[in-house]
C-alpha cells in the first residue's frame, strides 16, 4: 500500500494532471493515506531578469499557491490528508527532491503522449521515473482519436 503519495501539477494545463490525480485519490483513500500536490515554477532567466518586474517571482509564486490551493480543495480528501507545495527550479529535480522530503512512496503523475523528441532527450516523467527513490506511476494521455470513441 502507498500511504504517501506526491502529484506534480502543471498549473498551465490541470486537466493533464487530473487522471493523475484521481489515480491518487483512489490509493490514498483505499490505505488512508496522504497526497502532496507539487508545482514547480521555472527560474526566470537572467537574460529576462532586467525585463520583469523585482517582485515578479514573488507574483508567480502567489499566484501559483492560489490556485493549486484550489485543486487541493477541488479533490474532496479531508484538509489533513492533503497538502500543497510550491518549488522552484528544474522540474523533475524538484519533483525528486520534493519526493525525498516528504518520504513519499510513491509519486502518481501524468505524462503527455512519446513522441520523437522526448523519445530522444527525455521527458520530465522520465527522469522521475529513473532517478526516484520511490515507486512511479505515469498515467499517459490516450491519443486525440481515441478520446472521441
Amino acid at each position: 500500500m502507498y500511504y504517501r503519495i506526491l502529484v506534480p501539477i502543471d498549473l498551465a494545463d490541470v486537466e493533464l494532471a487530473k487522471p493523475a490525480i484521481a489515480s491518487a485519490l483512489m490509493m490514498a483513500r483505499e490505505a488512508n493515506g496522504v497526497v502532496r500536490l507539487v508545482n514547480v515554477l521555472p527560474v526566470t532567466p537572467v537574460t529576462l531578469a532586467e525585463y520583469v518586474p523585482a517582485d515578479f517571482e514573488a507574483q508567480q509564486r502567489a499566484t501559483a499557491e492560489e490556485a493549486i490551493a484550489i485543486v487541493a480543495k477541488e479533490t474532496g480528501l479531508p484538509s489533513e490528508r492533503i497538502s500543497t507545495i510550491v518549488r522552484q527550479g528544474n522540474i523533475d529535480r524538484e519533483i525528486l527532491e520534493e519526493a525525498k522530503a516528504m518520504h513519499a512512496d510513491l509519486i502518481v503523475m501524468s505524462s503527455h503522449r512519446t513522441g520523437m523528441r522526448t523519445y530522444f532527450l527525455g521527458s520530465n516523467a522520465g527522469h522521475v521515473v529513473r532517478y526516484a527513490g520511490c515507486s512511479v506511476l505515469v498515467i499517459r494521455q490516450p491519443p486525440p482519436d481515441e478520446v472521441s470513441s
